[in-house]
């Protein structure tokens, strides 16, 4: 009984004979009523009513569509079709009676039609609101109600994962699921049902069905969903609180003979699903050809890009790895990882040493003869810069000056710096010192000194790294304390970790030498909108269930980062999201006596003439108050051309 109650079928055949119930029992009080004034009609009249009466009134409903949806699921435009199907049901009564009796009894008609429209929708809101509620009690509490975003295949797959998970009283994580709606923006799918689950609306009405349907968690199940339609629904999706578990990119779904099942591959929402743009994929045989076989340094070789790199590296089997760190910590933690994973397989040498040190980074090329150079070490921090800029510049520009010129010196095949957005007009140290590091590795390649080529990346903010924003927010609401933001209008361009060590291996691979290469990030991120998503994410409301503070801005920060010069035009590459920067030609002469001034001032600790002379040697180096003042006046001319445009 209970497999056959699940069919839309018979659920529908049911509530025609609900409706025809409802038409004959309206007749009898009609009848009752008008008898009270002398109006009532005979039996014979009465019996052609019924007939007549419920065969045009459940006609007319079926081609309103008032059948088309189960009726616990009806909303106020829904209720039209009952009014109208009603309405046009006894008009066409009417006509019929009087054909077939040569009478129609205006009175009868008109009072049984309006019995019968409150009776046909009285039944379907009281079912409605019963239903839900008996729905939700009787359901097994260990099973989370379920909504599903996307009615196709993947759909239809995950919903017989979890029926035959339950038919087999499988301890399977998909027996933990009951789906009780389902949201689709194809508007013919409303009120169809997949596996007896409900179409119920569409991805606008998200919120409005969560309440209805009393969800207690949804799943995102259109893996192959465009970038930006994909950031709409799961922006609507993070904006109901609840846990959001999403069906990975088609491409990154497992088919295999062990019958991966779908729910799971599926993972929590995560950031890089908000970002606006699928996943940068790369052309991995052109980074085995350039990796394979060849002794690979990478400095910073313990931090967040640093390891990620190794990890990538040790992937397409390379003579040697050589990770140089001066933070002890992170190189023994990336050594261990790769360790477990690779035993003898991978030749593997950490060392604990300063790319400020020449003369010991010297033996280190000296006696491992690197073919590659991953140059990843630096000091990236900007607000501990400001207060220390003499290390920002040690570490950073001292530290790329040394590790690039032996690179030179030792015939080094690839040269490969880090760099960061934050270089790009920079209005603090730390900016400053990177502008100049790609300013040392331009410098170097324009020289045709030895064979080394030398090649520059350049990125945004990465999610997770160390010292980035998210890390930070989730300690803030773990902890109970409010999230912290500088600025309402501070907006970041964002990509992962292995996307940004993709790039750096891209650009190795491809580079011919002088390069500096740019990735297209999408659509910059308002932080204070990324805060607002973790917290959702943490199944709490923003303001209300956690405080959003802002601090106002850090010493040296932007209210939005660039990506390219004023003097940068554009190149493409072979990858369409890859782009290659024109470099401003530099004037060595003048450089070179710029870059030992403040080199002579970083090494004498003189915090002011070294500031200068970092200044001197980078001219887009302004004050943040400065930039950050010109963009609130273009973003100010913006809003008011739009004004007035409109």
């Amino acid at each position: 009984m209970k497999k056959l109650l699940e069919k839309f079928s018979f659920r529908r055949a049911i509530l025609v004979m609900a409706d025809a119930f409802i038409v004959i029992t309206a007749s009898l009080i009609t009848n009752f009523i008008l008898s009270f004034f002398g109006k009532s009609i005979s039996s014979s009249g009465l019996l052609i009513s019924f007939i007549i009466g419920s065969f045009t009134c459940c006609s007319c409903l079926f081609i309103f569509n008032a059948y088309n949806k189960l009726w616990r699921f009806f909303n106020k435009h829904d209720y039209l079709s009952c009014f109208y199907g009603v309405v046009f049901g006894f008009f066409a009564s009417g006509i019929i009676v009087y054909i077939v009796s040569k009478q129609a009894p205006i009175s009868f008609i008109c009072l049984h039609g309006i019995l019968t429209l409150i009776g046909v929708c009285l039944f379907r809101l009281l079912f409605k609101e019963t239903f839900v509620t008996i729905k939700a009690s009787s359901a097994d509490s260990n099973k989370k109600r379920t909504m599903i975003v996307g009615g196709g295949q993947t759909c239809k797959m995950i919903i017989t994962e979890i029926m035959n998970a339950q038919k087999s009283a499988s301890d399977n994580i998909s027996a933990d699921y009951e789906p009780v709606c389902i949201i689709d923006d194809d508007r013919s799918k409303i009120g169809t049902e997949i596996h007896g689950v409900t179409v119920v609306g569409t991805t606008n009405e998200i919120i409005k069905y969560v309440d209805q349907h009393h969800v207690e968690q949804i799943i995102f199940a259109i893996p192959s969903c465009l970038d930006d339609e994909k950031k709409r629904i799961l922006d609507i999706c993070a904006g109901t609180n609840l846990p959001v578990k999403v069906i990975p990119f088609i491409g990154n779904l497992i088919f295999n003979d062990k019958n991966n099942p779908l729910i799971s591959q599926m993972h929590d929402i995560r950031f890089e699903d908000l970002l606006g743009r699928s996943p940068i994929s790369f052309d991995n045989k052109d980074i085995r050809d350039f990796i394979s076989g060849k002794v690979c340094m990478v400095t910073g070789g313990g931090g967040s890009i640093g390891s990620e790199l190794v990890r990538q590296i040790a992937k397409y089997d390379p003579e040697r790895v050589i990770i140089v760190d001066i933070y002890e910590n992170n190189a023994y933690d990336i050594q261990q990882e790769l360790v477990m994973e690779y035993g003898d397989s991978l030749k593997l040498t950490v060392l604990i040493a300063s790319v400020r040190d020449y003369d010991r980074m010297n033996s280190i090329f000296d006696k491992y003869k690197p073919d590659i150079v991953f140059h990843a070490a630096a000091h990236k921090h900007v607000p501990l810069m400001e207060n220390s800029p003499m290390e920002a510049i040690k570490n950073n520009v001292i530290g790329t000056f040394n590790v690039a010129t032996l690179a030179q010196f030792h015939n080094v095949k690839k040269f490969v710096m880090v760099s960061t957005d934050k270089a790009v007009n920079p209005t603090n140290v730390m900016g400053a010192s990177k502008r100049c590091c790609e300013m040392i590795i331009q410098y170097l390649s324009q020289q045709h000194d030895g064979c080394t080529e030398f090649v520059t990346t350049r990125f945004g903010n990465v999610l997770g790294s160390h010292g980035s924003v998210i890390p930070l927010f989730r300690k803030q609401i773990e902890s109970g304390k409010p999230v912290t933001v500088t600025h309402p209008d501070v907006i970041r361009y964002f990509m992962t970790i292995p996307e940004a060590v993709s790039l750096v291996m891209e650009a190795a691979a491809i580079a011919h030498g002088g390069e500096i290469f740019v990735l297209d990030m999408g659509q910059p991120v308002h932080i204070v909108k990324l805060a607002e998503n973790l917290i959702r994410m943490y199944g709490k409301k923003p303001y209300t269930d956690v405080e959003i503070k802002f601090t106002g801005l850090r010493p040296g920060e932007k209210l939005r980062e660039e990506l390219l010069m004023n003097e940068e035009g554009l190149k493409q590459t072979s990858n369409k999201l890859i782009f290659i920067g024109n470099q401003i030609e530099l004037n060595c002469d003048a450089f070179i006596r710029k870059l030992r001034r403040l080199r002579n001032a970083a090494n004498h600790n003189l915090n002011e003439e070294a500031v200068q002379a970092l200044h001197e040697i980078v001219p887009t180096f302004i004050t943040p108050e400065e930039f950050n003042r010109a963009e609130l006046i273009k973003e100010h001319k913006n809003i008011k051309a739009v004004v007035t445009k409109n």
